[in-house]
């Protein structure tokens, strides 16, 4: 892929992974609150975990990327990079 797109796609995952870290820390709070309250928690924590889910699949897309930039980066210089 081209360097200028994979750093493109790089900026959106890393803002998908702070959006997504937020999400996670929210909704952490919510079950707290809610067992606090001694509400039923189930749904929110079915959510919780489908954000942790997201969040962890959003973290090793990001690895991914960064990845492939590296590799845009030693194609480029012809060398390879330190990792």
């Amino acid at each position: 892929m081209d360097r200028a797109i994979v750093k493109k796609h790089l900026e959106q995952a890393r803002e998908h992974v702070a959006l997504g870290g937020l999400h996670v820390a929210r909704q952490r709070e919510i079950v707290a609150e809610l067992i606090h309250r001694g509400a039923d928690v189930t749904e929110a924590i079915r959510l919780l975990t489908n954000f942790e889910e997201s969040q962890d699949m959003h973290v090793a897309h990001l690895e991914r990327l960064k990845a492939e930039l590296l590799e845009c980066d030693e194609k480029q210089t012809g060398r390879q990079i330190r990792r």
